[in-house]
């Protein structure tokens, strides 16, 4: 039997609500950030597995069983492949490119798996990054274990991009993630990808976005 575990933060919408009524145990995070989130929920799991879903993603409905296998078989920690609940052409492409074995096709939204033992090992997520904490956990731990991606997809909603567009996104995440492993800040990471795009992230409403351009004169 799985253990659900919802790590909210303090709001207006009625998440926590509808989580408990569905059955979850819910947790009101005294922060925001989804690397602390994550690590709070973590810290209260009974279970020897965890498993990371962000709120926007559709789990798939034999995702119990498909973790087993994967550790059977000797992985240590691992996703799934994504696609999207509104395809389109441009989004079956970015679809496709998470079969891949490679970070650029990584990214939390297509879930992680790992033992709660070996999570813990490494340190869990890193509290200090407020954007990349799951490349940052996922690069760290595949150094040492082995990483495998399940041949099944998870549904992402493309809120995002009905906001925006798919260029406009997939230029912001391509951007933050250059300056990432440039060296950047996550200060300078997100006031650049909050001006970018609008997104509910990082506190930024749908509705606003920094006034200047965030690439002038900024050094990693």
């Amino acid at each position: 039997m799985a253990e659900i575990i919802v790590v909210d933060t303090p709001g207006q919408d009625n998440t926590a609500a509808v989580a408990r009524q569905a059955g979850a145990r819910v947790l009101i995070s005294d922060r925001p950030g989804r690397a602390y989130q994550m690590n709070a929920g973590a810290a209260v799991a009974t279970g020897e597995v965890l498993y990371f879903v962000h709120a926007d993603v559709h789990i798939h409905p034999d995702y119990v069983a498909d973790i087993q296998q994967a550790l059977d078989e000797g992985y240590s920690l691992g996703c799934y492949r994504s696609q999207f609940d509104k395809p389109s052409a441009a989004l079956r492409f970015n679809a496709y490119c998470t079969r891949f074995d490679r970070i650029w096709c990584r990214g939390g939204d297509q879930t992680l798996f790992i033992p709660k033992a070996l999570f813990w090992s490494l340190g869990g997520y890193r509290e200090d990054h407020l954007v990349m904490e799951d490349y940052e956990f996922i690069l760290r731990a595949r150094r040492q274990y082995a990483f495998k991606i399940i041949p099944k997809a998870v549904v992402i909603s493309t809120r995002k991009y009905l906001h925006n567009s798919y260029l406009r996104v997939n230029l912001a995440n391509a951007v933050v993630m250059s300056m990432y492993f440039l060296g950047y800040s996550q200060q300078k990471l997100i006031r650049t990808y909050k001006y970018l795009i609008q997104v509910e992230k990082y506190g930024l409403s749908l509705e606003k976005r920094p006034a200047s351009p965030p690439l002038v004169n900024h050094t990693p």
